[in-house]
């Protein structure tokens, strides 16, 4: 099964200021999925900006999305069991 995470983009870079993979063009983001931060790729939602939420799979942003339906899915993962702070492993 593949799961989805939401999450509400903090920062973003073009990879220019660090040198990171982003400087091929590729935005990278910080993102914080109910507490865990991560750094997503924004290669599939260029559009996306801070303050932006987003679904992340496997490391890339997919899509944008509405911040209630973020924040209820994150719910939703909680009251299944999900730890989001063990990386989404069922509790």
């Amino acid at each position: 099964m593949c799961l989805g995470i939401p999450g509400r983009i903090l920062d973003v870079e073009t990879g220019a200021e660090t040198g990171t993979v982003a400087m091929a063009g590729v935005a990278m983001a910080r993102v914080d999925m109910g507490g865990v931060q991560r750094d997503v790729c924004l290669a599939y939602v260029p559009e996306a900006t801070v303050g932006d939420y987003v679904l992340v799979h496997v490391g890339f942003a997919v899509r944008r999305m509405e911040a209630a339906e973020a924040q209820g899915t994150l719910a939703l993962l909680r009251s299944a069991g999900v730890d989001l702070n063990d990386g989404g492993a069922p509790a």
